[in-house]
Formats: C-alpha cells, structure tokens, sequence
C-alpha cells in the first residue's frame, strides 16, 4: 500500500489506513541503521506532515464535536517539534550549499569556506549530543505507538462527504494565503502560504488515483511550488541565522556578500512562485471540491462497471 487512496476504499478506511503506514514507517525508519540520525530525524517530521494533512482532510468528522482533531493534530505537531533543533542544524548547512551551487561564477567557494565550516560545527555538535537525541527519539516512538493504537477509531465516515470540508478548507487557507502574499510579501507571510501549499499538495497527492492523468500535472505544479516556497523559507532562516551570528564568522565582507546572494535568490524563488500560484489557486474552493467530488464518484462507477463485466464474463458458458 502506499500514501494515497485505493479505488473504490471508503474515506475513512483510506485515511485510517494510510496514517498508520505512515506511523509503521516512522517506528521503522527510528531502528533503520542505513539513516544517519539527521536522516531519521528529517523522515520522521515528513511522516507527522504527511499524518496530520490526513487529519485535515478529515476534519469535517474529526472535528465534529469530538475533538479528535484537535487531540491528534496537537500529538503529531509537537512529536514533529521536538526533533526540529536537529533538522534546522541540517537545513542551514543543505541552504549554503544549494546558495552556492546555485551561484558558482558568482561566489568564491574557497573563500566562503569558512562560512560553511561553522554550519558544519553547528551540525556536528548537535549529532555529539546523542544522549539527549536519543531520549526524544525514544519519547517520539512512544508517542506513534500510543497514537497507533487510537487511529482505528477516528470516527471517518465512507463517502467523500467526510472529505469535502477538509479539502475545501484547505485549499482557501491557500489561496487566502496567497492574496496576503500579493498585498504584504513578507517572510512570514510567505511561510504561512508554503505551509497551505504543503497541505493540500498531499490532499492532491492522496486523491490522485481517483483520476491520475489530471491530478498527476496538479501534482506535480505543486511540489514545484512548495519546494521553491520552502527553498524561500529555508533562504531566510539562513539569513536570519547569519546575521543574529555574525561575530562567529572572521570575514564580515564575505558574510554580506553571501547575504546578498541570498536576498537575490529569495527575490528569483518568489517572482516565479507567485504566477504559478495564480494559476493553482485560480479556482473558487466550492468549485474545486464540486470537481474533485466528480472525480471520486466516476472512479467509483468504474470500479462498479468493472465488477459488472466480470461477472457477466463469469455468466457466460464455455464453448464445447
């Protein structure tokens, strides 16, 4: 099975089933000797995105007076934050990296090296704490298990009725996200929308089977949208961190420079966002779910047609 709906399976078999893949590979991937622990740690928080955009896909039932949502979005967003000290140490050495790549004739890589030598130390230090990683790796594997085990009861109707309100939802937090890029581009603002954009590229991600040949282009426009979007955020961590820092690095002249290079590529990565975005969020919400809906119900309708047929094939009697 993998992380997106079979045909014919009922909403809440869908996403009760998916999440807890997604927990089993978590609980994997922890003993799994072939990840380094920053690999751990980065499939981990991938497994809590991925659980809770399940849980808003769902939220319609979830949230319906029983709180579900509220109990297992809160479990999965704190499991994920107690391991982002360890990805960020990652993310900041993977940005200089990706900075420089991106600007070779511009940059002297040599010369930056000590830049990068820092960033390496900030890593490094984080791995050589390994008796406290240890321990939340530990209390983040007794969290899966414990939510494991309430995951076959979220109260997840069959139809796509139970999926309607979250996917609705989610996608006008995106495109509102959106309009408020358009009127302030701020670095938070520009958070906030990749956030919205992750959510619903796994809401997409999930119901592509219910027609694969359109959703996969869908699909595929997002994830280039959300790794420019969280190339932005990373970029601005980066800076952030740089600047707050400077007396750790020898060469102020050389920091600026790289700082100017990445205000360039912040300034490259949301020009091209935001006309891709246009055209993903150009769909009123309503509409879009009347759509996706279509879709379900035709996917449905051939998975019947099809039993149909078989069972007239069966029906008919072998030539002598």
């Amino acid at each position: 099975m993998s992380f997106k709906f079979e045909i014919g399976e009922s909403a809440g078999d869908g996403i009760r089933r998916m999440a807890r893949e997604q927990m089993d590979k978590a609980l994997a991937e922890i003993v799994d000797s072939g990840l380094d622990r920053h690999g751990t740690v980065h499939q981990l928080r991938k497994r809590c995105k991925k659980i809770r955009a399940l849980l808003r896909l769902a939220r319609g039932d979830l949230d319906n007076g029983c709180q579900v949502y509220k109990r297992e979005n809160d479990c999965f967003r704190d499991a994920a934050r107690s391991l982002s000290y360890v990805r960020d140490a990652e993310a900041l050495l993977e940005t200089y990296d990706r900075l420089i790549d991106t600007f070779a004739k511009q940059s002297n890589r040599q010369r930056l090296k000590k830049v990068r030598d820092v960033l390496e130390e900030r890593k490094r230090k984080v791995v050589e704490d390994g008796i406290g990683l240890d321990g939340r790796i530990e209390a983040f594997a007794a969290t899966i298990l414990e939510a494991r085990k309430r995951a076959g009861d979220w109260p997840i109707g069959d139809g796509f009725d139970s999926l309607a309100p979250g996917l609705q939802e989610t996608y006008a937090r995106g495109r509102k996200a959106m309009k408020r890029v358009a009127d302030k581009p701020g670095t938070e603002n520009f958070h906030q929308w990749r956030k919205r954009v992750k959510y619903h590229l796994y809401h997409v991600r999930v119901l592509r089977p219910i027609w694969d040949d359109v959703l996969d282009e869908w699909r595929d426009a997002l994830e280039d949208l959300g790794d420019d979007l969280g190339d932005d955020h990373d970029l601005a961590v980066f800076g952030k961190t740089l600047s707050e820092e400077q007396e750790r690095f020898e060469s102020n002249r050389d920091l600026q420079a790289l700082l100017g290079l990445s205000d360039r590529r912040r300034a490259q990565l949301q020009a091209r966002a935001f006309p891709l975005g246009q055209r993903l969020f150009a769909e009123k919400p309503r509409h879009l779910v009347r759509r996706f809906e279509a879709y379900w119900e035709a996917s449905l309708a051939d998975v019947k047609r099809g039993s149909s047929m078989m069972e007239a094939d069966a029906k008919v009697p072998a030539d002598d």
